[in-house]
């Protein structure tokens, strides 16, 4: 399995409903709304990190009131 952390930044005021959305995805972990430059993380797996991908752009993206992501893969070294 593959597992990333999912840095989001929404419109003004939409962290809180971008994150209960997103928790409701399958293959998401954890959706939290948090302060800073991000304005909720997301900590994500999927099978491959093309399966990643697809979760990342055909479900994650397509949120309304996202206006950026970053993909963060976890890496054990």
């Amino acid at each position: 399995m593959v597992q990333a952390y999912i840095l989001i930044q929404t419109e003004v005021g939409k962290a809180t409903s971008v994150a209960q959305v997103i928790a409701e995805i399958p293959g998401v972990l954890h959706a939290e709304d948090v302060t800073g430059p991000y304005d909720v993380i997301v900590r994500a797996e999927a099978r491959t990190v093309d399966d990643l991908g697809r979760l990342v752009l055909a479900q994650i993206q397509q949120v309304e009131g996202i206006t950026r992501t970053l993909t963060c893969p976890v890496v054990h070294l």
